[in-house]
C-alpha cells in the first residue's frame, strides 16, 4: 500500500512539474512575441526613441484593456442562460456581440486620443496595419511550425514502420 501511495505521489509531482514547465514555456513564448511585437511596430511606424518612450506605456494600457474586454466577451459567450431557448440564446449572443463591439470601439476612440498625444495621426493610422501585419506574420509562423511538426511525426512514423517491416 505504501508503494502505491509513493508511486501515485511521484506521478502527481511529475505531472505537476510538467505542467509548470509548459507554463514557463508558454510564458517565455508570450514574452518573445511581445518583444517581437514591440520591435516590429516600432520599426514599422518609424518611432523615434522619444516617441517610443511615450507611446508604449499608453499602447500597453490600451492592449491590456482590450484583451480584458475580449476575455469578458468570451466568458459571457460560454455561460448561456439555461432558461432561454436556443433561438433566444443566439439572439442574446448577437446583442452581446454588438455591445462588446461598441465598448471596444469606445475604448479605441479613447486611447486614440491619448496616443495622438504621443505620435502623429499618420503613425496612428499605420499602427492598425502594423498590428494586422504582425498578427498575420505570427499566424503564418505558427502554421509553418505545426506543418513542420506534422512532417517530422510522419517521417518518424514511416521510419518506425520500415524498421518493423525489416524486423519481421
Amino acid at each position: 500500500m505504501k508503494k502505491i501511495i509513493t508511486i501515485l505521489t511521484l506521478f502527481l509531482l511529475a505531472a505537476r512539474l510538467l505542467a509548470q514547465e509548459e507554463q514557463v514555456k508558454d510564458q517565455k513564448a508570450q514574452e518573445k512575441i511581445k518583444a517581437a511585437r514591440i520591435a516590429f511596430i516600432t520599426e514599422r511606424l518609424g518611432l523615434t526613441p522619444a516617441e517610443a518612450e511615450r507611446f508604449w506605456p499608453v499602447y500597453h494600457e490600451f492592449a491590456t484593456k482590450r484583451l480584458a474586454l475580449r476575455q469578458e466577451f468570451e466568458q459571457a459567450k460560454q455561460t448561456p442562460d439555461p432558461k432561454r431557448t436556443k433561438e433566444e440564446h443566439e439572439r442574446q449572443l448577437l446583442d452581446l456581440s454588438f455591445q462588446f463591439k461598441q465598448r471596444e470601439l469606445d475604448l479605441e476612440k479613447e486611447y486614440s486620443g491619448r496616443i495622438l498625444n504621443t505620435i502623429s495621426a499618420q503613425k496612428l493610422i499605420a499602427l492598425r496595419q502594423a498590428e494586422q501585419d504582425f498578427r498575420s506574420m505570427i499566424i503564418r509562423q505558427i502554421q509553418q511550425r505545426q506543418l513542420q511538426e506534422q512532417r517530422r511525426q510522419q517521417f518518424q512514423e514511416r521510419n518506425e514502420q520500415r524498421l518493423r517491416q525489416r524486423n519481421n
